[in-house]
Formats: structure tokens, sequence, C-alpha cells
């Protein structure tokens, strides 16, 4: 594709962002990761042994020369943790851009807006590359923006639930009010749910468990690559109005009488 994803001035090709859990084998996660097209792959800080490389890890699985690495702060319910876990993958060398995640709610994993704002104040003054995963409340991302995120990512529908976009005016209304790239993040299901959400405006798409947790995730890789581009090049090409009746694809003037 030409037109390019940019986020705190680093360019991408793919608009499609993928992560590395729930895999039934670290060879099958490569494989995926190489038919998705993707150029970012996020990683969960805190499920990574990164005192100890003599290990085996799915940081090996994973080229730095062909991926972009995104650490992200899974697993964290409060802002002192999420900026802990962020300094500590900074510290270990991955990179001092950062997924940042605090969840407020252990069954339906919703973040925790206010807390998630107080982790991003403090870590864009500490020079991280911020990109919240957050709820879909255009507010909240408005006030994310102001923090200084360098991108919003609001979420489709829960994480790992499948259901696809849940609220596609509010994603429209983001859409509308953001200067910063938006990434929906959690939620799609299949091919048509990444489809949908591009259409939608968004810059581009994460996710994981619609691609891992897919009976063929090497293909699932693949059609969310194809359903990426398709969306956007919608997106960018206009669609028609929505109407309540039909209209002719043929002229009807200059038809010969009956």
């Amino acid at each position: 594709m030409t037109d390019t994803l940019e986020i705190a001035g680093r360019t991408f090709r793919s608009r499609l962002i993928v992560g590395t859990g729930k895999y039934s084998s670290f060879a099958v996660m490569a494989q995926a990761h190489e038919a998705s097209g993707a150029e970012m792959v996020t990683v969960a800080v805190r499920r990574v042994n990164i005192a100890d490389r003599s290990k085996e890890s799915l940081l090996d699985y994973v080229d730095p020369k062909k991926f972009f690495l995104l650490p992200n702060t899974a697993g964290c319910y409060n802002a002192e943790e999420a900026i802990r876990t962020a300094r500590l993958a900074r510290e270990a060398g991955l990179s001092n851009w950062v997924k940042l995640e605090v969840i407020g709610d252990e069954r339906t994993l919703f973040p925790d807006n206010e807390a998630l704002l107080q982790a991003t104040r403090v870590l864009v003054g500490e020079g991280f590359v911020v990109l919240p995963y957050t709820s879909d409340d255009p507010i909240v991302c408005r006030k994310l923006e102001e923090a200084g995120a360098a991108a919003v990512m609001p979420l489709a529908a829960p994480i790992g639930s499948g259901l696809g976009v849940q609220n596609a005016n509010n994603l429209r209304i983001i859409r509308e009010q953001t200067r910063v790239p938006l990434i929906v993040d959690a939620g799609v299901g299949t091919a048509s749910d990444a489809a949908v959400a591009m259409e939608l405006g968004a810059d581009g798409v994460l996710m994981n468990t619609a691609i891992a947790g897919a009976q063929d995730p090497v293909s699932m890789a693949r059609a969310m690559c194809l359903a990426v581009e398709a969306g956007r090049l919608a997106y960018r090409a206009g669609r028609i109005p929505k109407k309540m009746h039909a209209a002719a694809s043929s002229p009807v003037e200059g038809m010969i009488a009956r």
C-alpha cells in the first residue's frame, strides 16, 4: 500500500499490528506473523523472561530485523504497576515505546481510564512513546491525546471476545476529533470485523486472539492482512450514501420508448 501509517515519526507500511500470546507453539506464531504482513508486534512484558535470555523465549521467534517490538503492560491493574513495567521494558533494552494497559475489571478486562490517564502523563513525561488501550469513549480519547499519547487505541469489544465493532458511532466520533493515529484494539473476531474498523476510519487494527485462536492461525493472519488493506482502500475511496429505496445502476435518460 502506498499510504503509510506514521506514529511518533516512525513509518509503517502495514496497518495491522499483531500479538504474541495464545499460540499453540512459537513456530506457529512465527508463521502467522509472516503471513500477516505486520511490521509491529506486541509482547506482554510481565509474561516474558527478560532477565535470563539464555532460556527459550518468544523473543527468539520475533526477528528484530523484520518486526518492531512493542512492549505492553498487560496484567497491570493500577498506574504504578503499569509505569514500573514500562520502565522495566526500557531498562531491559526492549523499547521506549509502550502499549499501555491498566485493567480496571478482571472479568471484562475493561480499562481503568482514570489510572490510564495518570500513567500516560507520567510516562510521556519520562520520554516514552505511549499507545494507550482504552474504552471507546471520545472524551477519554481526547484527554489521552491531550496528555501526550502518540495514538489512541479504543477497543472494538472486550478483549478476546471476537464480537467485532460494538459501537461504530463512537469510533466515528473519535475519528472526527482525533489528530493522532486511531488504532482499534481488542474485540476483532474475523476478517470482516477488521475491514469494518478500517472502513470507519481507523488508521490501524491491533489483534491477537482472533489470529492465535483461529483453527488455522496462519490462514487467518493472511485474511486479516487483506481485510485491513481492503477496509483502508474502501475508506479512502468513499462509500456511497445509504438509501431506503433502490437506485438504478443504469441511467434512465435516453432509453428507447416502448
